[in-house]
């Protein structure tokens, strides 16, 4: 497997940030870790194994990030207004600085004039995967979330103002106009959201169920798949979840 380190100074956050390639060739992934998560956890918890039947054969090439979750989503005894503000640089960061480089890897590699990108992510990091997908659509044109939550109460509570609202999808998917562009993107896509009903998804399990409700409501066809009692929330299950749903988005491994 193909793997590549890149540090890179990050003039919307500020610092220098880390992240890893791994694949030569096929459809570009952002992977984004699970809570207060580093770059390296996608080898480190070995999602990197999961995927390799994809990334080895040159369909799949995954560009993992770091978050900053500790100073935004985590950090709740904090100022709400400066850590969704820092939470935007973060999202800026990663639109107009990894997607970029993502976009113009899918042109060298697969020769594509206008490559669509696929999100993932698990727990928080699902939380952050759905939100860029629906508010990207232009974007990503795919994705995958497991047992994640959707609106802003998990990390602001009851806090709201306009950068909270565009970053939960139950509120601004609520209130999208049907007449809305991103509609026929939303149409044309593929995500998959998933969550169990067992261990440690009380709180994810109704989170998905919200959202699944505003996307029947809004006919926004997601897949979202609720698993059985005994699915819990943890990384022995995640691996089953992506190795079933990467072959519904991009074949039998």
């Amino acid at each position: 497997m193909e793997i590549r380190y890149e540090k890179q100074y990050s003039h919307h956050l500020g610092r220098d940030m880390e992240f890893k390639i791994y694949g030569h060739a096929g459809k570009a992934m952002l992977y984004i870790p699970c809570q207060n998560g580093r770059f390296f956890d996608f080898e480190n918890f070995r999602m990197h194994e999961t995927m390799a039947p994809w990334i080895e054969s040159g369909r799949l090439q995954v560009f993992s990030v770091d978050t900053i979750d500790a100073e935004t989503w985590s950090n709740t005894n904090g100022d709400p207004r400066w850590r969704i503000e820092r939470h935007e640089q973060w999202v800026r960061y990663l639109i107009q600085e990894i997607v970029p480089q993502m976009i113009n890897r899918c042109r060298e590699t697969n020769h594509e004039a206008d490559p669509k990108l696929m999100v993932f992510g698990a727990s928080m990091g699902a939380m952050h995967a759905g939100n860029l997908y629906f508010r990207f659509p232009d974007i990503f044109d795919s994705g995958i979330a497991l047992s994640g939550m959707y609106d802003s109460e998990l990390g602001f509570g009851h806090y709201m103002d306009d950068l909270v609202y565009m970053n939960s999808p139950v509120h601004f998917l609520s209130n999208m106009p049907e007449d809305h562009p991103y509609m026929d993107l939303y149409r044309r896509g593929q995500m998959i959201i998933c969550v169990g009903q067992g261990a440690w998804e009380n709180e994810t399990l109704p989170a998905t169920r919200r959202l699944d409700a505003v996307l029947k409501a809004k006919n926004i066809p997601v897949w979202v798949d609720f698993w059985g009692h005994d699915v819990y929330h943890d990384w022995p299950w995640w691996y089953r979840q992506t190795g079933y749903f990467m072959t519904k988005l991009l074949g039998e491994a």
